[in-house]
């Protein structure tokens, strides 16, 4: 089947892409997920818009990228949460909670699908969190996770 990137999916291709995949695949997980979107004729609108919209949000060159690096690096970086006793907490900490951590540290805008936390943060402490911000540059946070 045939269908458009609406997002990146892994292993398959950027947003904006036309690619073939397997029927079951679109129909099953990526259509309803809102991934991708069947391909018609006039979906090379679609295609161009999707592009052009990806291309305001995304951080265009290695420079800037690395300037992005620099100032999220930079940051102190304090999410409080409930926790019990023995500092473990009622749940975990998600991307969008990270997310809104360095919006409060007064960090820029990132967004949550970069963010990748590598095992699940359900201690109180500090642990580290990567962002991806270019296909070639990374940047690594440390998130002090305290007891509000």
């Amino acid at each position: 089947m045939k269908i458009i990137l609406t997002h990146e999916v892994s292993g398959l291709g950027g947003a904006g892409e036309v690619v073939e995949v397997k029927d079951g695949y679109a129909r099953n997980f990526l259509v309803p997920r809102g991934f991708a979107i069947r391909w018609t004729k006039g979906g090379q609108k679609d295609v161009d818009a999707i592009r052009r919209a990806r291309k305001v949000h995304e951080i265009q060159t290695l420079e800037a990228a690395n300037e992005f690096k620099g100032k999220l690096e930079g940051l102190q970086v304090k999410l409080a949460v409930r926790s019990g006793e023995a500092g473990r907490l009622f749940g975990s900490v998600t991307q969008a909670d990270v997310v809104e951590a360095v919006k409060a540290a007064g960090g820029p805008v990132v967004d949550k699908r970069a963010v990748t936390i590598a095992s699940p943060i359900k201690t109180v402490g500090t642990h580290k969190v990567s962002v991806k911000l270019h296909a070639d540059v990374q940047a690594n946070l440390d998130v002090a996770v305290v007891a509000a």
